[in-house]
């Protein structure tokens, strides 16, 4: 898969940055807005905040699964 279109988040328990979500699933929260949770391929579960256009171009870019 390219790592150009994935999603990238910070991984909180190994302090790196621009780490690539795997197996990303976006929601929509009570509020309105998108987030992306999933796993950085180490088993360390992490999750992102996204604006509506990079959310909804990730799911047409077959990068991350809707569940909204």
């Amino acid at each position: 898969m390219d790592t150009s279109k994935m999603i990238k988040a910070y991984c909180l328990k190994t302090k790196e940055k621009n780490v690539p979500l795997q197996d990303a699933v976006i929601t929509k929260t009570a509020r309105g807005g998108y987030m992306a949770s999933g796993h950085d391929g180490k088993g360390n579960k992490m999750a992102a905040i996204l604006g509506e256009a990079k959310a909804l171009q990730a799911i047409k870019d077959g990068v991350a699964k809707q569940n909204f």
